[in-house]
């Protein structure tokens, strides 16, 4: 009796320690999710030569008001339009040759409350990499820059255009959710494998 209670003990533990493996895994694959917490371009991926509806996300962390968003278009996309977005004024930027530069939106974003500002661009016809720098000023003068490389304490937003994005991307959004789907699966598991096991009578 004393074997099969140290070999269910062994079992436990490896089922412990296999959990908590994969408890780890899913908090390491949903870290990509979590870091974007910031002024966001979405989609990550689009195809080249499309038109492309884009959206800037910006959430407000601070204590204060947010009351100015900058974004300034990489060269590679030509911007055609944007939406209204109540409670917000938009001044358009253009260049010498009327091409659609940047876009400033002012208005009031109370914290923890975000907004998402629309608008449609077209794509280049090649495969390249789009850095989006915005900007976010506050009701008490600070002016934030999301302009900084990948992997920066603040960093712009980057979308991939390629011809294999299509495929990529077309998943309805489910992908953004694997992440999470990961962690409480692994979370599951963890506490399974910690409960308890039901005695089993002598035989």
């Amino acid at each position: 009796m004393r074997r099969a209670f140290r070999f269910a003990h062994r079992a436990r533990r490896g089922r412990i320690a296999l959990a908590a493996a994969a408890t780890a895994l899913g908090l390491a694959v949903s870290v990509p999710t979590l870091s974007w917490a910031h002024a966001v371009v979405f989609p990550r991926q689009s195809t080249t030569g499309a038109y492309e509806k884009y959206v800037l996300r910006v959430p407000n962390e601070k204590a204060v008001a947010t009351t100015r968003v900058e974004l300034f278009f990489p060269k590679d996309v030509r911007v055609t339009s944007f939406a209204d977005v109540p409670g917000w004024q938009l001044e358009v930027v253009t260049d010498s040759a009327k091409a659609i530069t940047a876009a400033i939106w002012t208005g009031t974003l109370p914290p923890e409350r975000f907004v998402e500002f629309p608008f449609v661009a077209v794509n280049p016809k090649i495969d390249a990499t789009l850095t989006w720098p915005a900007y976010q000023t506050y009701a008490d003068g600070e002016r934030v820059e999301w302009s900084g490389p990948e992997g920066s304490k603040r960093p712009a937003s980057v979308t991939k255009i390629g011809a294999a994005a299509a495929a990529e991307g077309s998943d309805g959004g489910y992908g953004r959710w694997v992440p999470w789907a990961a962690v409480a699966l692994s979370l599951v598991s963890l506490g399974l494998a910690i409960r308890k096991p039901v005695a089993r009578p002598a035989t």
